[in-house]
């Protein structure tokens, strides 16, 4: 089953996290400290954990709310804080219908679980009873006259009582009665279909619980100890979070306890280096920051006295780390917190990676001691290693641990305070600043990363001008016209004064062509840079010079009608062009007319961008042709052109 969608109420700082949309491969869960996001994972990883956890009320309902919800009159442990929507996997709908029938199931991409304060879980299901009776029907060995009466019933009950009357029919004639072999055949096929259960919708529940998720949640507090007791690790059934993940890189590697636990010198340090061996190679194809690292766990004795007297018995598992770089070891708690958590993580995942049952990972927190390559490398990880088979979820407040080309799959964690609580959303315009830091903080590194790599950079003042030049390149192109060369990265800036000094810093290293408002007598720095061979000036490319005249911004591209069309729509006014004054660019006129003396450009690109399949079509020729010149002039400057 795959998760699609979940709701968390009632649960520490939670009262109502809204409907959350979750990824098919990853979901990334952006906020704070204290915001709530480590309150969500936890609470959806006890609908089915795979590590035991169950709900409080004294521990997890909101503290706040208690004793006046109780006073109210509610039953608290009927509360339910954790809702989850999922749907079935084609294998998995397959095998619930070859036992149940076609369309037995009518909700199979919207199967609703919930789990309650008292840890009673529910499977809302919408079942279609006379598909699964048709589905039996189908399969009898009908006697004469039997079938098309068979037929009219569709409900269980009523097709126990014709099985049972048929085989009350034939009860003076011999066992070997037809009609006798019919009912007890339609018995027995509801017997085999339903279980123990009476009804088709229970035994489907009971079938769907096979299917049902488990949820690994793992956290700073699973992280493996430096020292463990191998018989309490092996034998024990109430360990902490630790100590099971001592116990799964015990188990790593298919190690076997017969081994781990004999005397035997040999038998023992063979199965020791198995694994050494195993998570040393899983931890070097992830782990780029030290490749000279080399797991070495081992196992101490002691000596005990009992009725045989005295002898050796296995006592302590300890795990070093040897450094080829520096020719020591260390206990595993000398390093790093970051590699801790790493290497402490794989060990946990590998109880179940080899699984066949479905596994959704809830990751609180993950790489957060690791260096920004480190989480890059965490990242790489998740998508290689744990995203094809698993769905993730995991929280963060760095901005290393978003995924700029992925943003789909970012929410929004924010805790609004008592009164709303904690809230879950896509929705960037509804946030504080806080909360949107990471992902502003990952798209800017991502902006940087990608200019030192980009071969052709065409540098812009702004992200109006992005805009603008990025959609209509598009649609020429689709219209068969000339749009950018597809090898330009379009890079905004920041504003015109901040061209010249981008340029200054990285036109050396950079193949980089300008396009700035105006005419270039305007860009007196610009032309400096020129004049120290730092830039071309063929590579300076200014609006004026397509419009042949002294100034023009990129909005003066677009013909009057068309922009002053896109700026009401934008702002909510109904200016007519006879109505501006003057004929410098058209934003002046428009700030005159307003009574400012700027307004906000990116309104009407914003408008532009989100409108384009309906704003495109109607542009005019002369717009296009504006365009499609200025995207000549860019490319020509192309250094094989």
């Amino acid at each position: 089953m795959r998760l699609i969608n979940t709701q968390i109420r009632y649960f520490r700082n939670i009262i109502d996290s809204g409907s959350v949309a979750i990824d098919e491969r990853v979901t990334c869960l952006v906020g704070k400290n204290e915001s709530g996001k480590t309150a969500f994972l936890q609470a959806l990883h006890r609908l089915n954990p795979a590590r035991t956890a169950g709900f409080s009320v004294p521990k997890d309902y909101p503290a706040w709310l208690e004793k006046k919800d109780r006073q109210k009159g509610k039953e608290l442990e009927c509360e339910v804080p954790v809702t989850a929507v999922f749907e079935l996997l084609p294998s998995e709908l397959e095998t619930l219908e070859s036992r149940f029938g076609t369309g037995c199931i009518e909700n199979a991409n919207s199967i609703t679980v919930t789990r309650k304060y008292d840890g009673t879980r529910e499977i809302d299901l919408q079942v279609s009873e006379e598909a699964f009776i048709r589905h039996v029907l189908g399969t009898v060995n009908w006697a004469r006259g039997t079938k098309t009466q068979a037929n009219k019933l569709m409900t269980l009950d009523k097709i126990r009582s014709y099985a049972e009357e048929l085989i009350e029919s034939a009860g003076h004639k011999d066992n070997g009665s037809p009609h006798r072999e019919t009912g007890q055949e339609i018995l027995d096929l509801l017997a085999d279909r339903l279980g123990q259960e009476e009804h088709v919708g229970d035994a489907i529940r009971v079938a769907l619980e096979t299917f049902l998720p488990q949820f690994l949640y793992f956290s700073e507090y699973s992280t493996l100890p430096y020292e463990v007791d191998i018989a309490e690790v092996l034998t024990a059934s109430d360990l902490d979070e630790n100590k099971l993940t001592a116990r799964a890189l015990l188990r790593y590697a298919a190690a076997e306890d017969e081994y781990l636990q004999n005397p035997d010198y040999e038998r023992r340090k063979r199965e020791l280096e198995n694994i050494a061996n195993a998570i040393t190679q899983d931890v070097l194809k992830y782990w780029t920051q030290n490749p000279k690292l080399r797991v070495q766990p081992d196992i101490t004795q002691k000596t005990i006295d009992d009725k045989q007297g005295r002898h050796a018995v296995l006592d302590k598992l300890k795990v070093r780390i040897w450094d080829d770089r520096h020719l020591l070891s260390l206990p595993f708690s000398e390093h790093s917190s970051g590699f801790r958590w790493f290497f402490s993580f794989l060990a946990a995942f590998s109880e179940y990676e080899s699984s066949e049952d479905q596994l959704v990972i809830l990751l609180d927190e993950p790489a957060l001691g690791l260096h920004a390559r480190a989480q890059a490398d965490f990242l790489r990880f998740i998508d290689e290693r744990l995203a094809p088979n698993q769905q993730i979820l995991y929280t963060t407040h760095s901005p290393f641990m978003v995924e700029p080309s992925a943003l789909e799959r970012v929410r929004l964690v924010e805790d609004k305070g008592q009164e709303f609580g904690c809230v879950v959303t896509e929705d960037v315009t509804s946030t504080d600043p806080d909360t949107l830091f990471p992902l502003q903080g990952a798209l800017g590194y991502d902006l940087v990363q990608h200019l030192f790599i980009a071969p052709h950079n065409l540098v812009v003042e702004g992200t109006s001008d992005f805009t603008y030049l990025v959609t209509i390149s598009e649609y020429l192109q689709e219209v068969g016209k000339t749009g950018l060369d597809p090898r330009w990265s379009v890079v905004p800036v920041g504003g015109a004064d901040v061209v010249p000094t981008f340029v200054a810093l990285l036109g050396n290293h950079l193949d980089v062509t300008v396009l700035v408002d105006g005419r270039i007598d305007k860009h007196q720095r610009l032309v400096r840079l020129a004049d120290s061979a730092i830039l071309d000036d063929k590579r300076i490319v200014t609006v004026g010079e397509t419009l042949e005249r002294h100034d023009g911004d990129i909005e003066d591209l677009f013909s009057p009608d068309d922009y002053l069309e896109l700026f009401n729509k934008s702002m909510g006014t109904s200016f007519e062009l006879s109505t501006l004054t003057g004929s410098d660019p058209i934003v002046r006129r428009l700030a005159r007319a307003m009574g400012v003396e700027r307004f906000d450009h990116g309104k009407p690109a914003d408008l532009f961008l989100r409108k384009r399949d309906e704003i495109l079509p109607a542009l005019s020729e002369l717009t296009l042709d504006r365009f499609e010149r200025v995207f000549d002039r860019v490319n020509s400057t192309l250094p094989d052109q």
